[in-house]
């Protein structure tokens, strides 16, 4: 790795040959050129780390031994790199050649920001909106602004927005260093809406840079739908969350947002006929719940915003 360069772009990877076979050809032909990629391998079983080493030698190669989780491989990767600038990307993306470029421009311009996230469009139909930034609700329910929405110039107005998407984002160095890595007992999903509370705290905010853009092939890593993994991830990991990140205030004024986001998955367990993954995910969210109050401690310690701050940041239906 060069030890001249101010940004590093990790890829994370898990049997994704073929898509590393896209996504690395769009990071040469960026125009920002003042950066070194690192393929993060979470121990794949497909010839991915041989293709790397053989087509792309400039590329280096993190080999994991064993599959710890989505959460565990995205910070080794943040781990890896000691530039100013980190970049974070899944495998299952194409970037536009001006992509870096736009969002370290706006780490430079906006100094109080602490990461930058790409406009994401659907691979598969670029007229799509696959993201515009990561929102999260008071009831603890969060996704990607605008999802699946008709592109036609609603989300390109540059702004604040909640966190960045952990697998499409830029941060700087220093924000990593105060705010920590991602909480490996997430596995997969919530860990980055989980680390963006934890950085809106400490007072560290994020961009959205429209003018940044990339196409993502949505799902093609964890699948698509409500399955067994990702409904069980997706309904315990907020519980957590919450437990962590909300302050005592908010959970007392929102605890009717809270109860209708709880009973809405239950809805949704029901309707797809997962009430069982549902209901482990209950019995094990709670059994994880004091080390997520043990945690808290810590979380809430580091708070510089004041309630009426985040109230303005975590909020239904914000576009």
């Amino acid at each position: 790795m060069s030890s001249a360069a101010r940004l590093t772009v990790l890829l994370t990877n898990y049997n994704g040959r073929d898509l590393l076979a896209q996504v690395l050809p769009s990071l040469a032909a960026q125009t920002y050129a003042n950066f070194t990629t690192v393929v993060v391998d979470d121990c794949s079983s497909d010839d991915s780390i041989r293709y790397v080493r053989e087509s792309w030698p400039s590329v280096e190669v993190i080999a994991l031994t064993r599959n710890g989780g989505v959460t565990a491989a995205m910070n080794v990767a943040l781990r890896a790199p000691r530039t100013e600038l980190v970049g974070l990307f899944n495998n299952d993306m194409e970037l536009d050649p001006q992509c870096l470029a736009e969002l370290v421009a706006a780490l430079d311009e906006h100094p109080e920001a602490g990461s930058v996230t790409p406009k994401m469009l659907n691979f598969g139909d670029r007229t799509l909106i696959d993201g515009a930034g990561d929102v999260l609700s008071w009831r603890g329910g969060g996704g990607r602004r605008g999802h699946g929405e008709r592109d036609s110039g609603q989300f390109e107005e540059p702004r604040e927005v909640f966190g960045a998407c952990g697998g499409a984002a830029i941060y700087r160095r220093s924000t990593i260093d105060a705010v920590g890595g991602f909480d490996v007992d997430y596995f997969a999903y919530y860990e980055d809406l989980d680390w963006a509370f934890r950085a809106q705290l400490a007072g560290f905010r994020c961009r959205y840079v429209p003018g940044a853009v990339l196409y993502h092939r949505a799902s093609e890593t964890l699948g698509r739908g409500i399955t067994d993994f990702n409904g069980y991830h997706l309904w315990r990991n907020p519980i957590w969350l919450i437990a962590k990140c909300y302050p005592a205030g908010a959970l007392w004024r929102h605890a009717p947002e809270l109860l209708r986001g709880q009973l809405g998955n239950l809805y949704v367990a029901v309707r797809t006929r997962k009430l069982r993954v549902w209901m482990r995910a209950m019995r094990d969210a709670l059994r994880g719940l004091p080390a997520a109050l043990r945690k808290r401690r810590a979380v809430q310690g580091t708070r510089v915003i004041t309630a009426a701050q985040l109230e303005t940041i975590v909020r239904t239906g914000e576009r």
